[in-house]
């Protein structure tokens, strides 16, 4: 139903740089069934994350706040969502990260 994605200092404390995407989905499939067969999908622990979306704040930010433009009416609703950092010389230089 709609992308976003951010980058900067998104979450923990000191410097740091995080890269966040996510979609809103809407399904008549459970929780259970999304994270299975999303979880195909994972290299690691922060990749295709399949959460309940209730409103259009997305919570699993803490320094930012982000929200989805779709007004969210009920249930079926899901966000899924990937984390990222790098470990590129250049990610000291970003200033979002600091």
């Amino acid at each position: 139903m709609e992308s976003l994605s951010q980058a900067g200092k998104l979450t923990g404390n000191g410097n740091g740089m995080q890269y966040f995407g996510a979609i809103l989905i809407r399904s008549d499939l459970s929780l259970e069934e999304l994270d299975a067969y999303y979880s195909g999908y994972r290299s690691n622990e922060w990749e295709c994350l399949v959460e309940t979306q209730e409103g259009q704040s997305i919570e699993v930010i803490d320094h930012e706040t982000l929200q989805f433009s779709e007004e969210i009416k009920g249930s079926g609703y899901y966000i899924l969502y990937s984390w990222g950092s790098g470990n590129s010389l250049l990610e000291e230089l970003d200033i979002r990260g600091h």
